[in-house]
């Protein structure tokens, strides 16, 4: 299993949770590589179920979002499923003004996303 800088990858049955090790993902570099890392679990690891677990995440950038977009199809084109949870209200609300709530299968909380797989 490779090693990650910013996420932590652990296994719930089945699904596949990240968290994420940065309270912010704004800078570029950051974005690129918490891309580069969600991406080679599909990619690599052909992992089917994920689950972001937001929680601790306090700021996405609107870059970030489009690495989400990016990993969505990614997971759909490996027919895979992917979820979120724990985002906070702040965040959500741009899922909101993005319609992008719409896009993602968003739950409250982790035991929630996991029973919804």
């Amino acid at each position: 299993m490779p090693s990650h800088q910013r996420i932590d990858v652990s296994k719930v049955g089945d699904v596949t949770v990240v968290r994420f090790n940065d309270r912010k993902i704004l800078d570029e570099t950051g974005i690129q590589q918490v891309g580069a890392e969600l991406f080679s679990l599909v990619e690599q690891d052909n992992r089917k179920s994920i689950l972001l677990n937001f929680d601790g995440v306090e700021f996405l950038s609107s870059a970030a979002l489009g690495k989400l977009i990016t990993l969505d199809r990614k997971v759909k084109s490996h027919k895979g499923r992917l979820k979120m949870s724990n985002i906070r209200r702040e965040i959500y609300d741009v899922f909101l003004v993005t319609k992008l709530n719409k896009v993602f299968d968003i739950r409250d909380d982790q035991a929630e996303a996991i029973a919804a797989f």
